[in-house]
């Protein structure tokens, strides 16, 4: 007995070092090992991406070149929603153990899904540094993001479903492999302190007692609004722009980066971006940097 394989016209088999099968949930995979030899990047080290991980919003990133832009993150959350419904469905009245094919195929499919929006939100984060010039994406991450935040029951349920973590993981691979340098900094008080006012940013576990932002962070039903941020002087930016500005903050001094194109207008109108509609506006200058990006680009 003998399978067929069929064979991605995308590698060269001359560097494939192992093929692995895979069973899982009723599937089988086929997963070709090989080594990449990472190159150099021919970019402006002096810039960088600042990006503040969430829900909604699932990358909220700024640069230090001056522009903004957010990945959306409503189909990744829409997609764990109907998982959970058709899970719930499926196992009612049932034990807690209990499984089935039809169990076992939403969750493969849910499990590609979010394979998918993995690789094409970190796909484009390189295309849009090699586009921009930015050598240096700087990632605000808490060691323990999914289990000690507290933003509602609903939220953290939805919060821990977000493949955020395997997002990170993904886009340091492919930045380390394409000659960028990532960094990963922690992210404590950049939600609450104002970039726009410098307020200080203390580390995890180190905030004086006397600390306080100058601004404020907007609520539902507040008057301000759900999304927004207010400086001290009343001027109204995004919240989640200026997370990833004092992100950018948080590393600033260390990498020597200028903050000074980093301004109001920056903090209040980031491009969107639908992982659903992303087009190929980046591919033919990615190509000719020599990298060869995933079809899916701003």
């Amino acid at each position: 007995d003998n399978i067929t394989i069929p064979l991605p016209s995308n590698l060269d088999f001359n560097k494939i070092k192992e093929i692995k099968i895979l069973p899982r949930n009723n599937c089988f995979y086929a997963e070709f090992v090989y080594q990449i030899n990472p190159t150099k990047a021919v970019v402006n080290y002096g810039n960088a991406l600042g990006i503040d991980p969430g829900l909604n919003n699932w990358l909220t990133c700024v640069s230090n070149t001056g522009k903004s832009f957010v990945i959306d993150g409503k189909k990744v959350k829409s997609q764990n929603q109907w998982y959970n419904k058709k899970l719930a469905a499926l196992k009612k009245g049932q034990n807690q153990d209990y499984w089935n094919s039809k169990l076992a195929l939403i969750t493969e499919k849910r499990n590609r899904q979010m394979r998918d929006n993995i690789n094409k939100a970190a796909r484009f984060i390189i295309n849009w540094c090699f586009k921009n010039d930015v050598g240096i994406i700087v990632f605000g991450w808490n060691k323990r993001n999914k289990d000690s935040i507290n933003i509602g029951h609903k939220n953290n349920q939805e919060f821990v479903m977000i493949p955020t973590a395997r997002l990170k993981d993904r886009i340091e691979q492919l930045a380390t492999q394409h000659g960028l340098k990532f960094i990963e900094t922690e992210e404590s008080y950049t939600s609450k302190a104002s970039f726009l006012d410098r307020d200080v940013l203390p580390k995890f576990g180190e905030k004086p007692n006397q600390w306080k932002p100058s601004g404020k962070r907007g609520k539902k039903g507040d008057g301000l609004g759900r999304g927004q941020y207010q400086t001290e002087e009343g001027a109204k930016i995004n919240s989640d722009c200026n997370g990833a500005a004092n992100i950018l903050r948080k590393v600033s001094s260390q990498l020597k980066l200028s903050l000074v194109k980093v301004r109001r207008a920056v903090l209040s109108l980031p491009k969107r971006y639908n992982l659903t509609n992303l087009s190929k506006s980046y591919r033919k200058q990615s190509e000719e940097r020599g990298f060869n990006p995933l079809r899916t680009t701003a």
